[in-house]
């Protein structure tokens, strides 16, 4: 097992080793298909767009097929002004797909086996993660499903000792209980919505009576600094090592267009608030409040660039976002 850093988590305050923080983000970059369009998607991709309006350098570890959408792709990257360095092309397996399902009782994701970024080369990865020098590295599960990208992951986690951030992103049938566990063994910061850590619970058999003591227990047999549960509309709560909780209020009277992303804005935030040394009760208020706007637009990534203005604005991040 990797040895973890030694962080101090109290308050999220991670010393920046540069003026721009730059965060490895590993995992999957896809197309999610809607009944009635194709967008941009995966939660790595998400959040570092987020990241990168928030001015951090967001550095997008994954692979594309060479087809089409890797174009799509390295182009909207140049756009939001994104480091390419990371986005690896497979010259045999396609860029990755999400059959999207719209129901009334919300989306349905349909993940495709054996593309892209299901085999992310590990050499690559770590030419990339030693050049990166990041502040921190976040990643999931769904690009653990092929030994090839485990093996890049656990490459990347060799190659770099900034904390780690794992955001569950649960999908069926793409997990099981030793990626799980392995994934937790790596983390510093777990995060998780409310039906993943029921979820979490239960695939790992664990003996508790509520959502705290489960967080106690997955704190102390990971060696986890934090972990953040989210609940949609009825807010978040924080745990800390040390049994410090913070919670924090939901937002209701939202117009929600979809949810879809909503998960990937506040864990943009977050890290964004981890690495600017904001407090942890203003770190969760403000993802809370971006999370819920996004929720008020069709997509989990604005059409429009100025959605994040008022953000950047009220948390003093202009000059960081290349603004004045």
């Amino acid at each position: 097992m990797f040895k973890k850093p030694e962080i101090n988590f109290p308050e999220l305050t991670i010393a920046p080793s540069k003026p721009i923080r730059s965060v490895i983000l590993f995992g999957e970059v896809l197309i999610d298909a809607f009944p009635d369009r194709r967008v941009l998607g995966g939660a790595p991709f998400n959040v570092a767009r987020h990241l990168r309006a928030f001015g951090l350098n967001p550095i997008l570890i994954s692979r594309t097929g060479n087809d089409e959408f890797r174009n799509i792709l390295l182009n909207a990257m140049g756009l939001f002004g994104m480091e390419t360095l990371g986005v690896q092309c497979d010259p045999t397996h396609p860029t990755g797909q999400v059959r999207v399902h719209v129901g009334q009782d919300g989306h349905r994701f349909e993940i495709l086996p054996d593309q892209a970024y299901d085999f992310i080369h590990p050499a690559i990865t770590r030419m990339v993660t030693l050049s990166a020098q990041a502040d921190m590295v976040y990643f999931g599960t769904l690009a653990q499903r092929n030994k090839t990208s485990r093996r890049a992951l656990s490459t990347l986690l060799r190659s770099n000792a900034a904390p780690r951030m794992l955001d569950l992103n649960l999908r069926k049938p793409w997990y099981d209980p030793s990626t799980l566990k392995r994934s937790l063994a790596h983390a510093d910061i777990l995060k998780v919505n409310e039906e993943e850590l029921a979820t979490l619970t239960g695939v790992l058999r664990l003996q508790v009576t509520d959502e705290r003591a489960a967080a106690e227990m997955l704190i102390r047999q990971y060696d986890l600094e934090c972990m953040l549960v989210t609940y949609g509309e009825m807010g978040a709560w924080l745990l800390n090592k040390d049994g410090t909780e913070v919670n924090i209020a939901g937002i209701t009277g939202q117009t929600v267009a979809d949810t879809v992303g909503a998960g990937d804005a506040f864990s943009a935030v977050f890290i964004t608030g981890a690495l600017s040394g904001w407090p942890v009760q203003q770190t969760l208020t403000r993802a809370n409040s971006f999370a819920a706007a996004l929720c008020g637009q069709h997509g989990a990534i604005p059409e429009n660039p100025v959605f994040y203005l008022p953000f950047l604005r009220e948390w003093g991040l202009m000059q960081e976002a290349g603004m004045h």
